[in-house]
């Protein structure tokens, strides 16, 4: 839990498709502010109905009307929306007000441009739906330390947080921004492999989800990724004619050359 100073503070957040609902759930969950000090806008009246029902935050098609509230603003918008966005709400961002935007590949600079306030640019994953996703977080020299602390909360309602260099956040963005997408691909072959040798979908489904789960739970115990696949390939066995089979197949070569490609869009994007 949040101290009670923290819990005053006015949050607004423009946008409440997935990752502006998965914020608003995350923040009033762990208790940061209470749905009456939380209002959000939205294009859609029923994207609005749906967040006054289910979690009964004050919502609003007026992005001005957020902004003019709030003292910690979350833009939960699309890269390609967020320049209009600031330009429209910038009348009402005041110098005193924290602004955080997920828009991936936009950069402090260019949000600076039109936000006047203190400014911090973050990556997060879809996991934050799930109470575990990955946020990494870049900031203006303008916030002080009981800012970034309480910003660090602020994404600790939906997972874990790191603070990085602005430089480092296109890495970020390739690596654990997109990297959800990369494991559920590798889950659908899976999945798909294990129809193709006889196993009915659901159980080949189940075996797959929960292969994952324990080979992320196992990771926490320690041991690197590394070690632990060397501790399951038994030489000649099953695991070791997979991953041969894999290598000649240059899978690893494929997510390097992936995480490049989404590194370079996310620099693009800025």
């Amino acid at each position: 839990m949040v101290n009670d100073k923290t819990k005053s503070k006015k949050i607004g957040i423009i946008g409440s498709g997935v990752m502006g609902e998965a914020f608003t759930a995350g923040l009033l969950k762990s208790g940061f502010c209470a749905a009456g000090d939380l209002t959000v806008s939205d294009e859609s009246a029923a994207r609005l109905e749906h967040m006054r029902k289910k979690h009964g935050v004050k919502a609003t098609g007026d992005n001005n009307e957020v902004a003019e509230s709030s003292e910690i603003l979350l833009l939960a918008v699309k890269p390609d929306a967020i320049s209009e966005l600031l330009k429209e709400i910038a009348p009402n961002i005041r110098e005193h007000m924290i602004v955080i935007s997920i828009a991936a590949g936009v950069k402090l600079a260019s949000l600076t441009w039109y936000a006047k306030a203190k400014v911090v640019r973050a990556m997060p994953n879809i996991c934050t739906q799930a109470g575990e996703g990955m946020t990494a977080l870049s900031h203006t020299p303008n916030l002080s330390e009981d800012d970034l602390a309480m910003v660090q909360k602020f994404f600790e309602s939906t997972g874990k947080t790191i603070w990085v260099d602005e430089s480092k956040m296109d890495a970020v963005t390739a690596i654990s921004g997109s990297g959800p997408a990369y494991i559920y691909l590798v889950m659908e072959a899976m999945t798909q492999g294990g129809v193709e040798a006889g196993l009915p979908l659901a159980q080949a489904k189940e075996l797959v989800r929960q292969t994952f789960r324990g080979a992320s739970a196992l990771l926490e115990l320690g041991g690197t990724p590394a070690e632990l696949r060397e501790k399951i390939t038994s030489p000649n066995g099953t695991t070791a004619a997979a991953l041969h089979r894999l290598e000649s197949h240059g899978v690893r070569g494929a997510f390097l050359d992936a995480i490049s490609a989404a590194v370079q869009r996310s620099r693009d994007l800025g």
